[in-house]
């Protein structure tokens, strides 16, 4: 049985995960910061409700320790919790604006990767899914032919691009544990205020390949639902 813990995963993205993984078989940690929220969440899906906030080292901590005591192993972490940080016009934006950003989009992964990593060390087959974005891509940001290159979000686009560097970095320093990174697309949910085109199962395809595909394939990867993307 495959014991996955997912971050933000009360709804969108991460609620569709849960959802998918729990049909493959999975044991799914459903981690959510407000407890009403997340608990409802788990208990519609068959999923155990974690309380996390990313962005507070005791609750990250705390987490880990819940899902050691309870579990006591974890073969897949999908690093999903993510904010978009509002619409300021970049002329108004302030370094508090981005480090909100950054304090849930990277720091969060980072907060999360490091508190659960002994875990995932136990598992046989250890895999991290960080959740990143095409905005996140300088190829695909500067590619006119795509709708990415027509955003302006300074402190969404650019955490993500950390995140995605970051993913890689990791890759290389943790070769015990594959770890890679996914672009979902533009996909309808709060973060866009359901604008996207793509449903929120085409949106998470990436992520449950990744999180379904078994020993044997590489680490250090970007990946969409049609497949790797590259770094060009």
């Amino acid at each position: 049985m495959t014991t996955t813990f997912i971050t933000g995963a009360n709804k969108g993205l991460g609620h569709e995960t849960a959802r998918r993984l729990i049909a493959e078989g999975h044991t799914v940690l459903l981690g959510a910061r407000d407890p009403q929220a997340g608990t409802a969440a788990a208990k519609a899906l068959g999923a155990r409700f974690v309380q996390i906030d990313v962005t507070d080292d005791a609750s990250v901590a705390a987490a880990a320790a819940d899902v050691a005591a309870h579990e006591g192993t974890l073969d897949v972490l999908v690093n999903n919790a993510g904010i978009a940080g509002g619409q300021i016009p970049a002329e108004a934006l302030t370094a508090a604006d981005v480090a909100a950003v950054f304090d849930v989009n990277l720091l969060g992964v980072v907060r999360t990767t490091t508190a659960f990593l002994p875990l995932l060390r136990t598992s046989a087959d250890p895999v991290i899914v960080n959740v990143s974005s095409g905005l996140g891509s300088l190829a695909i940001t500067h590619d006119a032919s795509r709708i990415e290159s027509q955003v302006v979000a300074p402190a969404y686009t650019s955490s993500k691009a950390a995140l995605i560097m970051l993913s890689t970095q990791y890759a290389k320093a943790l070769p015990d544990v594959r770890i890679n990174v996914v672009d979902p697309g533009y996909t309808a949910t709060d973060l866009n205020g359901h604008s996207g085109p793509q449903s929120v199962t085409e949106g998470t395809d990436a992520v449950v390949a990744l999180a379904t595909e078994g020993p044997g394939h590489g680490s250090g990867r970007f990946l969409d639902r049609a497949g790797d993307i590259g770094w060009s």
